[in-house]
């Protein structure tokens, strides 16, 4: 910890921890600003020894003092930054989905869940919606149609094909002998 600027302006430890303990409790925007405000009371508005100090981030404390400087207040709105589902950029993509899976799904046996179970591949789902009209550039790709399913409640099941089964050989008694 950077002593030499707490011993100049004399400041204790519990000042600090008290600090540190305040500022955390603050909403976002508000709590850059109070920290670039402690680093400027406490530090001599020294962001880099604020990260050492308080353990804030120098880049934070430097935008702080910067909106304190200049009245505007920067709004970081997270939210935003995701990209969108399928599901919400194509909404008719749902209502085509379930017009292909509900006529033949099937519920689960003892009804324990929701989900609607049926034989059928995520690349079959693919081709009937490339039948209904779909293009193939908006059409998702297999991987991702199988997550809208699964968001859903729908279950594929993997069609099992059928196996021959391999003939045994039974020992007769003639051939035990």
């Amino acid at each position: 910890m950077k002593t030499s600027i707490l011993q100049q302006n004399e400041i204790p430890i519990s000042v600090v921890e008290l600090v540190q303990r305040i500022v955390v409790r603050i909403p976002w925007p508000a709590r850059r600003q109070a920290m670039a405000n402690t680093t400027k009371t406490l530090l001599n508005g020294k962001p880099r020894v604020a990260e050492a100090v308080f353990g804030w981030g120098r880049a934070t404390v430097e935008l702080g003092m910067n909106e304190l400087r200049t009245g505007i207040v920067c709004l970081n709105d997270l939210s935003k930054r995701r990209k969108p589902k399928t599901e919400e950029k194509w909404p008719q993509l749902v209502v085509d989905l379930r017009a292909v899976m509900d006529p033949e799904s099937q519920a689960q046996s003892h009804l324990r869940t929701d989900f609607s179970y049926r034989n059928m591949t995520a690349t079959a789902v693919r081709s009937a919606l490339l039948e209904k009209g779909w293009s193939s550039e908006t059409v998702p790709t297999v991987r991702t149609l199988s997550n809208i399913l699964n968001r859903q409640n729908y279950r594929l099941r993997s069609v099992t094909k059928t196996q021959v089964q391999k003939k045994r050989n039974i020992p007769t008694r003639s051939s035990r002998m």
